[in-house]
């Protein structure tokens, strides 16, 4: 078969952290015109920089691949927009971050006859900030939603400030996938099959960067998880980490789940792992979490799946999100050996198409591209909810934050390179970002524990 001769669809993708990364790169290809008919893909990676901005071993983690990917400001990754040309852009950032983008990218289109279509949405569950983060989204193109339910609620939202809800978007998670749980010969044994393709039953819990944030949780939820494999010496236990100690993701870590470990005595069948979910999934036959969106994930494959209640169901914890699924148990209840099963109903509403329609979740918002991107005369101008008319108390400090002015350009002393970070400059940022680091987990749960005394 020859090769296409159809010209690739271009796509940047800003992304400020590995797990918006994740979604933003996996997104491009699930919203991608479908290369039998238009063409491959051409991704251009920018990773916004910042604290969280991610590793090598992140990035490979992620194992998505893109043509170019360079480390970024805000306005030199607005500077990328007005000199190059990209058919869509995927804007993967913080609420803050997007609406500073838009804002930027609204002033450097100014006056193009023609300009790409920009795309935003949610890494996963949204459960808290929804009108504000929503809000923040506001004048992207599409608002992609994950699921009917959040579907539903975006545009409850938008309707009922008197913002146009025509971006919303439905669609799915974009990493989800993987071969369906066939289930374990036993709960206490192995996984059937041939002697070589037998491995112990295993247990994952899926940590979060701040999900619980203080160290007492933390080391409640650790020897919780330590008892189990003691309870279940058959049985393999795992603790999957999201980064090492010094990376960031999307939310601090300040009570690193490495350093407190080393002060318990873990039996042999416990053990710390990295790598990509997927492949963690691939061997999981109890995924326990406390709201993670491993948990999705985890249900779409149709795994058993817990999300913990021993710190109670709470709004803070996230894991109010999951009333209602079947999915809501303690450690007691495991240590007897409890495997839940999911509300069917509750799953469907969630996105988690575990019903073998998760290819066709994202027709919807190809062919929305597609027709945006044929539109006669190209696209009108971005036209955000929040403009210095109706948040002047609010949104300057939103683009100030992002070295931008109230009409989208650049402050007087925004760092902008016109070329590559020399090594001087590269090793003053390493040491910047690792004394950022180094104050996050070391210095200030000192001054506040310094100051509850």
């Amino acid at each position: 078969m020859p090769a296409s001769t159809t010209k690739p669809t271009r796509i940047a993708v800003l992304a400020d952290s590995d797990t918006r990364w994740k979604w933003g790169a996996l997104t491009s290809h699930r919203i991608a015109p479908r290369e039998d008919a238009q063409g491959p893909l051409a991704l251009s990676g920018f990773l916004l920089r910042g604290r969280a901005t991610p590793t090598p071993r992140q990035l490979a983690e992620v194992g998505v691949h893109a043509d170019s990917l360079r480390e970024v400001t805000t306005v030199e990754f607005l500077r990328a927009m007005a000199e190059e040309e990209y058919d869509v852009v995927v804007v993967a950032l913080v609420g803050g971050g997007v609406q500073a983008v838009l804002h930027g990218l609204k002033r450097v289109w100014e006056g193009r006859e023609k300009r790409p279509v920009v795309v935003t949405g949610y890494v996963g569950v949204v459960y808290e900030k929804l009108a504000d983060g929503l809000l923040l989204r506001h004048g992207a193109d599409l608002v992609l939603a994950n699921s009917r339910q959040d579907a539903d609620r975006f545009r409850a939202v938008y309707e009922g400030v008197g913002a146009d809800a025509s971006s919303v978007t439905e669609v799915a998670l974009p990493f989800l996938g993987g071969a369906a749980y066939e289930g374990a010969a036993s709960s206490r044994g192995t996984t059937p099959g041939p002697p070589a393709e037998r491995r112990p039953y295993t247990v994952v819990f899926a940590v979060q960067p701040s999900v619980p944030d203080s160290r007492k949780d933390r080391t409640y939820l650790l020897n919780r998880l330590i008892r189990h494999a003691r309870l279940h010496p058959e049985r393999e236990v795992l603790l999957k980490l999201r980064s090492k100690p010094g990376e960031h993701t999307t939310h601090i870590e300040e009570q690193p789940y490495q350093k407190l470990v080393q002060r318990l005595d873990p039996p042999a069948n416990f053990r710390l792992v990295y790598g990509n979910m997927g492949e963690v999934l691939d061997r999981t036959d109890l995924l326990v979490t406390i709201s993670s969106t491993a948990a999705l994930e985890s249900l779409h494959r149709r795994i058993p799946t817990v999300v913990l209640t021993d710190l109670g169901v709470r709004e803070v914890l996230g894991n109010h999100h999951f009333v209602g699924s079947g999915c809501l148990a303690s450690w007691d209840q495991l240590d007897a050996g409890h495997r839940p099963v999911a509300d069917p109903e509750w799953v469907a509403r969630q996105g988690v198409v575990a019903d073998g329609s998760y290819e066709t979740a994202f027709d919807a918002a190809r062919e929305r591209i597609a027709k945006l991107l044929g539109r006669p005369g190209g696209l009108a101008p971005l036209t955000p909810y929040y403009t210095p008319a109706t948040a002047p108390g609010y949104l300057p400090g939103i683009l100030a934050r992002h070295h931008l002015g109230p009409d989208g350009s650049p402050l007087p002393g925004a760092p902008a390179a016109d070329r590559e970070p020399g090594p001087v400059r590269q090793i003053v940022r390493r040491a910047a970002r690792g004394a950022y680091r180094h104050g996050v987990q070391r210095v200030a749960p000192v001054i506040r524990r310094m100051g509850e005394l």
